[in-house]
């Protein structure tokens, strides 16, 4: 099984992230889907906290929205699908939401540095495996210029 990999080229440079679409495909589905619409393009990180995380995906650019799908004009949520072994490693990627454990739309983060604390609490759904450093360089208003599709990686 191989796992996608997804570029996200922003204003400081590229990360490149593995999407663990065979452990976690709800999660996992939903972001990639998200990518093949566009949606993520243009978009910011609106939250970053030293040594903690980088947050982006929100569609308003301030951490309040969600994806509402435009045919429906429903707000997608997704349930929490966590494994034990997807753990938050520097560079881990998952999923954000509200304290509704079901409520996770399009927001997403990265981790700067571990998190145990958030381990089976928040869906990890991949991991950075290029560009670390431009992780680490982002700030509160960077952009995502470009989110794309890559080829997949060996899991």
């Amino acid at each position: 099984m191989s796992d996608p990999i997804v570029t996200i080229e922003t204003n400081k440079g590229t990360i490149k992230v593995q999407v663990f679409v065979s452990e976690v495909p709800t999660t996992a589905n939903n972001f990639l889907d998200l990518v093949g619409k566009g949606f993520y393009n243009g978009l910011n990180f609106h939250r970053v906290e030293p040594g903690f995380v980088i947050q982006g995906g929100c569609p308003r650019g301030t951490g309040t929205g969600n994806y509402t799908d435009p045919a429906t004009g429903q707000t997608r949520r997704i349930p929490l699908e966590v494994k034990p072994h997807l753990k938050h490693h520097k560079g881990a990627l998952a999923m954000a939401r509200s304290n509704d454990p079901n409520s996770a739309s399009c927001q997403f983060y990265i981790t700067l540095d571990a998190a145990n604390f958030l381990d089976m609490n928040y869906a990890v759904f991949g991991k950075v495996v290029e560009g670390q450093e431009v992780v680490d360089s982002i700030r509160v208003g960077d952009k995502m210029t470009k989110v794309s599709m890559g080829a997949a990686a060996a899991h």
